[in-house]
């Protein structure tokens, strides 16, 4: 969306396609970094975005093996904003989808999943989306492939994957929040366990980290032994733990 929305402000015939009907999609990156509020500066836009609800922090801090440790300061840095901010990724999509489409060469169309590459000759010429209406092909002299980490357009094109060998796996899920609950607590680290908590005013976003492919295994083991686990690293949750009780309400 960054990008059209900066191709589109060139003058530069842009569009954009989505697989879903809407941006509404939990458990994704929600953090916005003071680098990426330097651009919103640089392009005339922090101060619009900043109305939209969200989040402020200078300083994050985590609990390691039971004491309070600073995890990140960003109150030093040379920057306009002094602070990270959380907000829900469907609300930054919105926001840039809102200001992109005030350009006349942008377009955004939703419901329009990209399923194959239109090749020529030895060039990629623009793609096949599968829309509301059948399939339809889309060309375009550039195209970027921004599907994730299942993507359509690099199989297609047949990129070698890099892998970097991250070796872990996240579970999220929704824990509710309630008045008495630490503030500004961001990460719990005990003994190689790590339990990351998103404010997110009633509820807290919730990342348990374990080994990669260990789904599986942890499925097996029961869900009372991950309430155990994330209870060890979070005493306070003790209490709604319980809140946790079918996996499908934890997603991968």
């Amino acid at each position: 969306m960054m990008a059209g929305y900066l191709l589109a402000r060139a003058g530069v015939g842009v569009m954009v396609l989505e697989k879903h009907s809407d941006f509404n999609r939990d458990f994704r990156g929600d953090t916005i970094h003071p680098s990426t509020l330097e651009l919103m500066h640089e392009l005339g836009l922090l101060d619009e975005f900043l109305k939209l609800p969200h989040q402020e922090f200078a300083r994050l801090r985590g609990i390691f093996n039971g004491h309070i440790a600073a995890i990140a300061d960003f109150s030093r840095l040379a920057t306009h904003c002094k602070f990270i901010a959380f907000m829900p990724q469907w609300d930054f999509l919105n926001f840039f989808a809102s200001k992109a489409n005030a350009f006349p060469s942008f377009a955004l169309h939703m419901q329009h999943e990209v399923v194959d590459l239109i090749v020529e000759g030895d060039r990629v010429v623009g793609v096949r989306a599968k829309t509301p209406d059948g399939e339809r092909d889309f060309r375009a002299d550039l195209v970027i492939g921004a599907d994730g980490r299942h993507a359509i357009t690099h199989t297609r094109a047949g990129f070698e994957i890099q892998e970097l060998g991250v070796p872990i796996d996240v579970l999220w899920m929704h824990i509710s929040k309630r008045d008495g609950d630490p503030e500004q607590l961001f990460g719990f680290f005990r003994h190689g366990k790590l339990l990351v908590l998103i404010n997110r005013d009633q509820y807290y976003q919730a990342g348990f980290v374990i080994p990669k492919g260990g789904i599986e295994t942890a499925k097996e083991r029961g869900l009372p032994a991950l309430h155990k686990e994330i209870v060890a690293l979070a005493p306070f949750l003790k209490d709604r733990i319980a809140e946790l009780d079918d996996w499908s309400k934890i997603k991968l």
